[in-house]
């Protein structure tokens, strides 16, 4: 797409019809392609042409969407999975086996802490938690000769801490290693993480891409500008010859461009079988379409909102990189200068039994576990989402217990207002 906007890329990239062709992208649903030769279909298991041959690999309409959203990011690559979770877990593991070791930051969402420090451990992958606002000290001693990438949310789910991307992307790459952020909260509208030194971007497109809760699903994009070859001992699943692929290697291969995503998708999809459907995907196209437009009028309620919030005398804390008070405001303003989502954390001075009694009293807003829709919601981490955590845990991720999460959607913000004025004096 070139130099256009954000708006026109995310209504009309990755797709571009034939002559007479459908103007919609088309859902391909069909789990196998038809050949006229096996040498044919063999060139596609060889890596040797590109096309399709069965949709756990690949399907025509989850790579267009794909397209769309490495336009988006400004990446190489992309591809589709069957959720955020696996998309982190892919980008993960694409790179990191067995006796390797991670540096993630603790302020991440608690399904994903729970897969680098539990399930990923009893694979074999160590994994060093350090603080969203470690020094560069800090981070460097976080570092292990087997260290093979560092992970960071954008904007951390439900904590809001702002990542400094640069700082974490600049100790990632002097230890060798590439950054992974996941960036589902802001979305590529409000904030591009590959502009500011990532190296891998993942989504939850479950979230606001998708933005009206009809489909789960995740992505994965690669910048294609991490050197593997230069590190070639810390990356041998990219840098020595795949058997399983007749020898490939896939940073000679395919390059910097699409080492990554090829490897992820003729390895991990192939074997593991994460996939998107193709009808998922074109609803996420169809949220796609209209991403540009939504997203402003989620921030704007979300500060509304968090105004709101911070100025009544029943709660402790409203956390939002938004308002002036946060200590990310003016980091947010950097990385984020229109906003970064509508999803506001508070504490209330009753704790968890006031929390509890809070959002029973709402009528707008649901109690769900879902986040980044058309329609407000809210729920407690702690006995939801975050809820393999203990307090400790529970603390260092910014999640105290007490914690509500209430993600603004389009409503207009003086009824989301009234809403939370009507259920906070219910709890007096």
């Amino acid at each position: 797409m070139g130099n256009t906007g954000m708006g026109t890329r995310c209504v009309q990239a990755g797709y571009a019809p034939e002559n007479g062709g459908p103007r919609q992208i088309p859902i391909i649903q069909s789990t196998t392609f038809k050949y006229d030769t096996s040498e044919d279909m063999g060139k596609l298991f060889d890596l040797e042409a590109s096309g399709y041959f069965y949709s756990r690999l690949q399907n025509p309409t989850c790579d267009h969407v794909a397209a769309k959203l490495a336009a988006l990011e400004g990446g190489a690559a992309a591809m589709l999975t069957g959720s955020g979770q696996s998309a982190n877990f892919f980008a993960i593991f694409n790179i990191c086996e067995a006796g390797g070791h991670i540096v993630s930051s603790s302020s991440i969402y608690g399904g994903t802490y729970n897969l680098i420090k539990t399930t990923l451990a009893k694979m074999g992958i160590d994994s060093t938690f350090v603080s969203p606002d470690a020094t560069d000290a800090e981070l460097d001693a976080a570092f292990r000769p087997n260290t093979k990438l560092v992970f960071g949310e954008s904007i951390a789910n439900p904590a809001l801490t702002v990542l400094d991307i640069e700082k974490f992307a600049t100790a990632a790459h002097r230890h060798g290693v590439p950054l992974i952020v996941d960036n589902t909260f802001p979305t590529p509208v409000n904030l591009r993480p590959i502009e500011w030194g990532a190296d891998i971007v993942t989504h939850s497109t479950t979230k606001y891409m998708d933005g009206h809760g009809v489909a789960v699903g995740g992505a994965i994009i690669d910048a294609g500008k991490f050197d593997w070859m230069a590190h070639a001992d810390k990356f041998p699943g990219l840098t020595t010859p795949d058997e399983s692929y007749h020898g490939i290697v896939y940073a000679e291969k395919f390059g910097r461009e699409g080492a990554f995503i090829t490897k992820a998708t003729s390895q991990l999809m192939r074997d593991l079988g994460a996939i998107q459907s193709p009808q998922s995907a074109f609803y996420l196209n169809l949220g796609l379409e209209s991403l540009h437009v939504r997203m402003p009028r989620h921030v704007e309620n979300g500060l509304a909102v968090a105004r709101f919030l911070e100025g009544h005398p029943l709660v402790t804390r409203v956390i939002y990189p938004g308002l002036e008070s946060s200590p990310y405001y003016e980091i947010a303003k950097k990385y984020m200068p229109n906003g970064g989502c509508g999803v506001v954390s508070f504490e209330l001075k009753g704790g968890r039994q006031m929390a509890e009694r809070f959002m029973k009293r709402l009528k707008l807003a649901a109690i769900e576990t879902h986040v980044a829709d058309a329609r407000t919601c809210c729920l407690n981490p702690a006995t939801s989402t975050h809820r393999q955590m203990n307090d400790e845990e529970l603390i260092a991720a910014g999640v105290p217990a007490g914690l509500v999460r209430m993600s603004c959607g389009l409503e207009d913000k003086e009824d989301l207002i009234a809403d939370l004025k009507q259920a906070l004096e219910g709890c007096e």
